[in-house]
């Protein structure tokens, strides 16, 4: 494969940034994902004359769209030659020139705004999931299992799925080198975006979307990362086969939910449609999505706490590969870091 631009591509690209507006919207979407308010705000100019800024941008593929309700969000694209080429540009902008500045100073405040809007839902469901975290094993014990079963196998591009607060992606940022959060609840995709502003994390996106339905490419993602979410789903079994789409030849599916319990009240508080998960149905499951386990374990509570909850976290790979390798065939390579 051909390593550099063909001079047609290269004179394209460098036309698509050789403006001035356009070489401010790369650097401001190199930054996240904004929309065409957003970056109107910012630049102070109208949003037809950023629309069609961005159009050529999109042409040049250069940057990425897509649609959240009646918002479309903007970022830089994450792979690519011509890409690389425009981050080798963006550093080389001087941090201190004025404009640019200017417009880094207008990013930091709008982020600031989004994050006082997303802590204030925060702090009104607060008290809900504060209970809820109570009833199970502590986040610190869920996390520290999570990281030491992900373990350091190379992962190229991680998907959450009910991403919530977009802990997931904070968490296992040291781990894969593209990520995607999807979530169903615009307001909780407003506090992840705030939570990844804040940890200045730019390789992962948030998207709005459905569990059942996801709006992304299949075959994509080396590790799907499902937390805490099947509970609250009336076909978990669906749910657990869309995410199996997602996975490339020998990708992982990774799921942390609660084991079998019998806290009705749950169903009614807390809108849990089911209590718990058997670890044979989970595995029956996953097998008819074509994935195996590889490890269950569970994480229990203590003996003096009560009613607190089991947190089960079940690990399963994709067959593909190993289907292949067992008929004699020459496997494709995991793909890993670059």
């Amino acid at each position: 494969m051909d390593q550099n631009l063909g001079l047609d591509t290269l004179v394209d690209v460098l036309k698509a940034a050789g403006e001035t507006t356009r070489f401010r919207l790369l650097a401001l979407l190199s930054a996240g994902d904004l929309t065409v308010t957003d970056l109107t705000e910012i630049l102070g100019q109208s949003q037809p004359r950023i629309s069609r800024h961005l159009k050529l941008l999109s042409d040049a593929s250069l940057i990425d769209r897509y649609q959240e309700g009646a918002w479309a969000y903007f970022r830089l694209k994450q792979e690519g030659l011509a890409v690389a080429l425009i981050g080798e540009l963006l550093k080389a902008s001087s941090p201190s020139d004025a404009i640019l500045a200017r417009d880094t100073e207008r990013l930091a405040a709008l982020k600031q705004e989004r994050a006082e809007k997303a802590q204030s839902y925060f702090s009104r469901n607060a008290k809900e999931w504060d209970e809820l975290r109570r009833l199970h094993v502590s986040d610190t014990e869920v996390e520290a299992a999570l990281l030491k079963l992900v373990g350091d196998e190379p992962v190229d591009t991680l998907l959450d799925l009910g991403t919530g607060t977009g802990r997931i992606l904070e968490l296992l940022k040291d781990v894969y080198r593209r990520g995607v959060g999807v979530d169903a609840s615009r307001d909780m995709l407003a506090v992840a975006r705030a939570n990844l502003d804040r940890s200045g994390i730019v390789k992962a996106s948030i998207r709005h979307g459905d569990i059942f339905n996801l709006p992304l490419d299949g075959q994509d993602f080396d590790l799907v990362v499902i937390h805490q979410v099947l509970h609250f789903l009336e076909q978990p079994q669906q749910a657990i086969t869309e995410a199996a789409r997602m996975l490339r030849p020998g990708g992982r599916l990774v799921l942390i939910d609660l084991a079998p319990h019998g806290l009705e009240y749950l169903r009614i508080d807390h809108a849990h449609i089911r209590l718990g998960f058997a670890k044979t149905t989970m595995a029956e499951w996953l097998e008819k999505s074509g994935l195996r386990v590889e490890e269950a374990q569970d994480l229990e509570p203590g003996a003096s706490d009560g009613n607190r909850l089991t947190v089960t976290i079940w690990v399963a790979r994709d067959l593909r590969l190993l289907s292949l390798a067992s008929q004699g065939d020459a496997a494709p390579p995991m793909v890993g870091r670059h």
